[in-house]
């Protein structure tokens, strides 16, 4: 078959089953609007928001009866969205600029986190300071991260790749071991092990990519008032779940979650206010839910410089600042 027909059939098979989804979305029962978010993890603070708008019944309030799937390693958020399966997802801004360059009709309409909270995990003894300090040295990380190539040659360096596994058991047997990580998760690990450790951020290389909530193109242009709603109540639950009481929300992620501990979930909100990941810095006009157009035009202009974009793609067309209530904006 031709790649190209191949391609505009997947495409309809997408649309299609998005259709469908869409033509039941309100419950008779409730008379609410019935919407669906994929999450990219499993229940975590990382999430705070959105369940503290939930318990809270701030989504209600909007009229919108939400639904929060888990996610997790195998979680195929992009094909959930697009297919309409789910009305919206989370993911990381350069992944679904990669995602709509290839055909998948996939927006972004908001911010989740206003900078990436990937790191590199060392041991507090270890002579890596700086990204530059990769050189020569092995790292565990998804091979497929565009922060990779993109520090490689920003830095005029090589270093050697090992999968990560998701497990912390071969860095903490390593002293010379360098690992991909959240600074909102795996370092509380390594301490409540007795190992200290730092993280070196990759956002410091000027790679900064948006974690973002995605919808598809045709909801964008179909429901616009369902969309702006749930972003609006979203923004709403994050700002209670960071200045507030985040117990709401903690008793429904452990309810989800019987893997998380309140100390894990203090830690990583904690980390979220600490580092601004929310947030972000007011003096550059970052706060929570708002996305700029020019940061994301930034990052397609990397993804093209690493050759990671194969097909050119406008900001305009991959992000929208139309449903971004008055003081995200």
């Amino acid at each position: 078959m031709d790649s190209r027909r191949g391609i505009g059939l997947l495409l309809l098979a997408v649309l299609a089953g998005g259709c469908a989804r869409q033509q039941a979305a309100v419950s008779p029962a409730t008379g609410l609007r019935k919407v669906v978010l994929q999450s990219d993890w499993f229940p975590q603070a990382e999430h705070g928001g959105f369940y503290q708008a939930l318990a809270k019944g701030f989504y209600r309030e909007a009229g919108l009866d939400v639904e929060i799937l888990p996610g997790g390693p195998g979680a195929t958020i992009k094909l959930s969205v697009a297919k309409g399966i789910a009305d919206f997802g989370l993911y990381r801004s350069d992944d679904v600029i990669v995602a709509a360059s290839r055909g998948l009709p996939l927006i972004m309409v908001g911010a989740v986190l206003q900078h990436d909270p990937e790191a590199l995990l060392v041991h507090e003894s270890s002579p890596v300071r700086t990204l530059r300090d990769l050189a020569g040295r092995s790292v565990i990380a998804p091979l497929s991260m565009t922060w990779i190539p993109y520090v490689k040659k920003k830095y005029g360096i090589e270093f050697d790749l090992r999968p990560l596994n998701y497990g912390l058991a071969i860095f903490l047997a390593d002293q010379d071991a360098i690992q991909q990580c959240m600074m909102t998760s795996e370092p509380y690990f390594a301490e409540q092990r007795g190992v200290r450790v730092r993280t070196v951020p990759l956002a410091g290389s000027g790679y900064d990519p948006y974690h973002t909530i995605i919808c598809r193109r045709e909801l964008v242009r179909t429901s616009p008032e369902v969309v702006r709603a749930f972003v609006a109540a979203s923004i709403r639950g994050w700002r209670d779940y960071l200045e507030g009481d985040p117990t709401p929300a903690h008793a429904l992620i452990r309810q989800r979650n019987s893997q998380m501990s309140e100390g894990q979930l203090a830690y990583s909100r904690n980390a979220l206010i600490t580092h601004a990941l929310v947030s972000g810095n007011p003096a550059h006009g970052e706060r929570i839910g708002q996305i700029s157009i020019a940061r994301i035009q930034q990052q397609i202009d990397v993804l093209t410089e690493v050759k990671i974009l194969e097909v050119p793609v406008a900001a305009a067309r991959v992000v929208t600042r139309a449903f971004l209530p008055a003081e995200a904006r």
